[in-house]
């Protein structure tokens, strides 16, 4: 018979329209399990589900289960987390030994066990195929026939390649171990020439945060942030739009940007409700597949992501009473690896790690939208980018001329992959994609040996392979040799390198925000705002830093915003981990990142988005001229709604 001391540990599942607080079972003795995802209590009064956040009030019209844990959640939220297979209480830890029976397959069958007529579970449905993109427009093919045709014609290099030492000269007798030689590129701006199409036809998908904490005001805005994407989006690109919650659905396929299409695309974005919880991993999948199936490629494959929280289905592991995310990446197809993934984590209460983990992997970028008023400039900044895109995987080849003695011993170049032979004579860097005006910078570090016959010693060249994205023809750019004078002695006229050390500042600056957010998320953020008072004393006395480069003006301006947002704990959680994991993408893949903060005493916006009290670093790094435009385009347009029809004439 059915132990009758059980019924004093079994949950309960209280009708919306119950109000009697009787019902809740005591607690269980049942020891944590230390393996379970522990989520923070919440810090307001109210009961809220630790779940999807959301209160919990009896009466109105939503279940309400209470654990044998004693904590209560939205029945609907439990149904779900049972049907991943979570059976531990998110707050306590508790494993639990009973849950809704019709949800939980693993408990074994009772002694006396009654068959009830219970329905069968659906099968899982078949795994619907999005082969469904619409076809290229016919306009396209006549771009690229017009661009192949424009190739025989002479007209600027789209790919600028330099090498700089970083002194003109070293003494005969010297060896070096440290020698620093940056190897520069700039992508070209081909924006004035009319009879030459400017850019490659983009293929994106946008996977947009749809849960229950987007609703009101947020939900509002960015529906009003990708309309305005969509407005800016030409007849030459595709668009798809993925919403996730508690599950992700693809709003429509990709879909070319004619003027039907935005109208089509606009109206299904405006259609979108706030709802569910947050699973950030099953809107990827979903994203991923779209681009993945689609039968016609456009040559720039891209997502874009915002979420305002924390991921509710993919927990972690746990050990020792510790944190410790499980890899996220393992969660991803393998194909968001070649997808660049640009993130916006939204608000306070986004998953800055993850979301940053998202776009590292993806060679992506990763934004901080601390306000929620600018949120649509920070899409038009990326939107700009995206829309001119001149090179395409890229590979930097690098390898020393000099016979004997010269070896490359490392190379820095932020997030881009790179390598090392083993003898040291070559290197390569992964570098990808660049937009128009867009600029790399890579010092490579040389042993050098003395030379005691020649007045001079060859170091270097460079070659650079990439793809037109337009022509889709393969592409090579070449360095000379770089050369170096190798006097008897010194003169002291010898130039030193402003454009070394600006890298070199970068590097450093970069690094000292990494180890200062460590410090931070140790704990510690009295050392973390020291080491970046001591960092920016440093970067002052560089000889780039005195001379005025605009560079370092931005670096001087992040180092006094994150020591702001490091004064306390709380500051730091609610703002200073995301913006400092921002900084670092920025840097580390020198494209721009959207960081809107508080404005720095000392300093003045480039531009200011229109809220007041905030502002972007002076000068925006990396920023090109078409981001900046399209910034401004969105700051003069105001607050709109993303129902009206987009601009013929308003098309990048």
């Amino acid at each position: 018979m059915e132990n009758p001391n059980e019924t004093l540990n079994r949950p309960t599942i209280q009708d919306p329209s119950s109000t009697d607080d009787a019902s809740r079972s005591s607690v269980d003795s049942t020891q944590p399990d230390p393996s379970a995802p522990l989520l923070p209590p919440s810090s307001s009064s109210k009961n809220e589900c630790a779940i999807c956040l959301d209160e919990i009030v009896k009466g109105d019209g939503k279940a309400i289960f209470t654990a044998e844990c004693s904590h209560t959640f939205h029945f609907d939220c439990i149904t779900t987390n049972v049907k991943h297979g979570n059976k531990i209480c998110p707050l306590c830890r508790t494993q639990w030994k009973q849950v809704p029976s019709f949800l939980d397959n693993t408990r074994p069958p009772s002694r006396f066990h009654i068959p009830l007529p219970v329905p069968p579970l659906p099968s899982p449905a078949p795994q619907i195929s999005f082969e469904d993109d619409e076809p290229l427009p016919q306009a396209q093919a006549q771009a690229q026939a017009q661009a192949q045709a424009h190739g025989d014609q002479p007209g600027p290099p789209p790919l600028e390649v330099k090498l700089l030492p970083q002194v003109s000269a070293v003494a005969k007798e010297v060896t070096l171990g440290d020698f620093a030689v940056l190897v520069h590129l700039k992508a070209g701006d081909v924006s004035g020439d009319e009879e030459m199409p400017s850019r490659a036809p983009l293929d994106l998908v946008a996977v947009l945060d749809v849960s229950s904490s987007m609703d009101g005001p947020k939900m509002e805005l960015l529906k009003n942030a990708v309309g305005f994407v969509i407005q800016n989006l030409g007849e030459t690109d595709r668009l798809s739009v993925v919403a996730f919650s508690s599950d992700a659905r693809r709003l429509f396929p990709l879909k070319v940007m004619s003027a039907a299409g935005k109208r089509e695309a606009v109206q299904a974005v405006n259609s979108l409700v706030a709802d569910g919880c947050t699973n950030i991993a099953e809107g990827l999948k979903i994203g991923a597949r779209v681009i993945e199936d689609r039968r016609c490629t456009s040559p720039v494959p891209v997502m874009m992501l915002l979420s305002d929280g924390q991921d509710n289905f993919t927990f972690s592991q746990f050990g020792f009473g510790v944190r410790r995310r499980t890899s996220y990446e393992s969660l991803l197809p393998s194909s968001t690896s070649s997808i660049p993934i640009h993130a916006f984590g939204f608000g306070s209460d986004h998953d800055a790690e993850l979301m940053h983990a998202i776009s590292r992997v993806s060679s992506g970028t990763f934004s901080f939208i601390e306000t929620e008023t600018v949120i649509r400039d920070a899409f038009a900044q990326c939107i700009g980018g995206l829309l001119s895109v001149v090179v395409l995987e890229q590979v930097v080849e690098i390898e020393c001329v000099h016979e004997v003695g010269v070896k490359i011993c490392s190379v820095k170049a932020g997030s881009y992959r790179n390598s090392v032979s083993s003898d040291g004579r070559s290197a390569t860097i992964s570098v990808g994609d660049m937009y128009a005006e867009e600029e790399r910078d890579f010092l490579v570090v040389l042993e050098i040996p003395s030379c005691e016959e020649s007045e001079s010693m060859s170091l270097l060249k460079v070659r650079c392979v990439y793809k037109d994205p337009v022509t889709r023809e393969t592409v090579l750019v070449e360095s000379g040799e770089l050369i170096i004078q190798r006097p008897n002695e010194l003169t002291g006229e010898e130039v030193v390198s402003i454009e070394v050390d600006r890298q070199r500042n970068r590097f450093l600056v970069s690094q000292a925000i990494s180890e200062a957010k460590a410090l931070a998320d140790g704990g510690d953020v009295r050392a973390a705002g020291e080491l970046l008072r001591k960092s920016e004393r440093d970067l002052a006395e560089t000889l780039s830093a005195r001379s005025g480069d605009g560079l370092c003006e931005s670096l001087t301006f992040e180092l006094r915003a994150l020591q702001e947002k490091m004064t306390s704990m709380s500051m730091y959680q609610t703002s200073g981990r995301a913006y400092a994991l921002s900084s670092m993408s920025s840097h580390s893949a020198q494209r721009a990142t959207a960081r809107y903060s508080p404005t720095v005493s000392g300093f003045s916006p480039t531009y200011s988005p229109g809220t007041a009290g905030y502002s972007m670093p002076l000068p925006q790094a990396y920023q090109t001229s078409a981001m900046a435009r399209m910034v401004t385009r969105s700051q003069q347009l105001g607050i709109q709604s993303p129902t009206t029809s987009p601009a013929p004439g308003d098309q990048t």
